[in-house]
């Protein structure tokens, strides 16, 4: 048995929430939206990566997902975040920190997902 993708759902109360995280912030792309069907969806990728975000209030209010996302670079990704979205830096881990299982952190969060972004050296 062999697996190629893992594509998470994400459920927002509103999905604009998710697209300045996901596409204005982090640089994913939408490829496919309904954001005028009755549930509101969308698919967003970048480098090989895709996640499916829904606007549904309930479901919206029963999960509050966290990812990691690896880079090789945490240094020009923290960069060019902290420049054009600083509000969306995690208060307790806004900075590039060395954990102590040995990678480098930061985080981001906004009203419904939490991301953080990680490089293992």
């Amino acid at each position: 048995m062999k697996f190629n993708k893992l594509v998470p759902n994400i459920f927002y109360t509103n999905i604009n929430d998710g697209i300045e995280l996901l596409v204005n912030c982090l640089g994913f792309t939408v490829t496919h939206e309904e954001f005028h069907a009755q549930t509101p969806f969308c698919v967003v990728e970048k480098d090989g990566l895709r996640i499916n975000l829904f606007q549904d209030e309930a479901l919206a209010k029963e999960h509050y997902p966290e990812f990691r996302l690896v880079t090789s670079d945490i240094e020009e990704v923290f960069a060019k975040i902290s420049a054009s979205h600083p509000a969306l830096l995690h208060p307790n881990l806004p900075a590039i920190t060395l954990r102590p299982w040995g990678a480098k952190e930061f985080a981001l969060m906004d009203k419904q997902v939490g991301f953080i972004i990680q490089q293992w050296d």
